[in-house]
């Protein structure tokens, strides 16, 4: 029984295929609420309905958590942790939201409907290759990171320190940093003195340097996929 479960949640057959396809639809349907400032009868029928298929699911997919992690027992200690059961998990609890008025002005707890988009990434060959790229890639991508964090930090400092009369608080210096290395550039912020506007060009420069790492070490694990046959319909 627990075979034949498995085997509709992960499979590849005929009825795993339809399966995916109700779900796909389903949390398409449960991120409609999210379009709309306000609610309805339908709105929140769609969002009980949706939320009741997904609970069935984090449940089925905990009750065949040592087929898929395959550790035993220590299975089911472990799947609650893993990343896809912990989106399962946050997607749920917006329906707490709605059911119990004392936790309705917690209204982050709605934001959290926005992560079933990411449930999606379990239907699609094509997104569990990009996750399969991310997770290969993570220790790279991870280094990256803490460089752009390194490069934020030591952007803000010098500015701050340099044009304390522009950049009020910290905040106001890691928030143009982030945006210089993102090129966004927003110019609320600025600098106006001639030692800011260095700090800013080279700043700048760094940015175009740190953003195009990532993309370089995504490209090069997808045509590693690619190759690999990863990806295929």
């Amino acid at each position: 029984m627990r075979e034949r479960l498995y085997s509709l949640l992960n499979g590849d057959g005929r009825a795993a295929m339809w399966y995916g396809r109700v779900m796909t639809a389903l949390i398409v349907a449960s991120l409609l609420p999210l379009c709309f400032k306000g609610s309805s009868p339908v709105l929140e029928s769609i969002e009980y309905v949706c939320v009741l298929v997904f609970i069935a699911d984090y449940l089925a997919r905990w009750a065949t958590a040592d087929l898929k992690v395959g550790k035993g027992g220590l299975s089911f200690l472990i799947y609650p942790f893993t990343p896809m059961a912990i989106i399962d998990l946050l997607s749920i609890l917006p329906v707490f939201n709605a059911l119990n008025d004392a936790l309705r002005t917690l209204r982050v707890l709605r934001l959290f409907r926005a992560l079933r988009a990411f449930k999606l990434i379990r239907y699609s060959k094509s997104t569990s290759a990009i996750a399969a790229v991310f997770e290969k890639q993570r220790e790279a991508l991870l280094a990256v990171l803490c460089l752009a964090i390194g490069y934020i930090l030591v952007s803000a400092l010098a500015i701050f320190n340099v044009e304390p009369e522009t950049f009020n608080t910290f905040f106001d210096a890691v928030y143009w940093a982030v945006v210089s290395l993102t090129t966004v550039g927003y110019g609320d912020l600025y600098p106006s003195s001639d030692v800011g506007r260095t700090i800013a060009m080279i700043s700048s420069l760094m940015g175009v340097a740190v953003v195009a790492l990532p993309s370089g070490i995504i490209t090069a694990g997808m045509l590693d996929e690619l190759r690999g046959g990863g990806i295929s319909d």
